[in-house]
């Protein structure tokens, strides 16, 4: 079998404020902008991606404002804990669309997390997988 990656939730909570506090850090307010931070759905705890196979990621967008600045997103695989730029997942894609096809990156099996940057903000969600 390919090396597999299996979604928890063990690292969430500090990856998620660690990501939170370091947007904040980044933001520099030039101009008004509106925030929409969507749920991921997918991939989720239990979640397993193999190796070379292709994956959806998809997010909730229900809530988006009628008018968002920049509509770009970007996906990054994260390796102990911190965002490897060396693994873009996906990026060029509209937020609005709800849903991007990733293929699952060849990295030795283990846990991982994704992160997924909507650039309208300076706002991360991710999930550990």
């Amino acid at each position: 079998h390919p090396p597999k990656m299996m979604f928890t939730k063990s690292l969430m909570s500090s990856f998620f404020a660690f990501m939170s506090l370091l947007a904040l850090a980044m933001s520099i307010p030039v101009q008004k902008r509106d925030v929409f931070v969507p749920p991921i759905i997918s991939p989720n705890q239990g979640t397993v991606w193999y190796a070379g196979q292709e994956q959806e990621v998809t997010w909730d967008t229900e809530n988006a404002p009628a008018d968002i600045t920049n509509s770009e997103g970007i996906i990054y695989l994260v390796v102990d804990n911190l965002i490897d730029f060396n693994y873009e997942l996906a990026s060029g894609f509209n937020i609005l669309d709800g849903s991007v096809q990733v293929v699952a990156p060849n990295v030795a099996t283990g846990t991982y997390a994704i992160v997924c940057k909507f650039l309208n903000s300076s706002l991360s969600t991710h999930y550990v997988y």
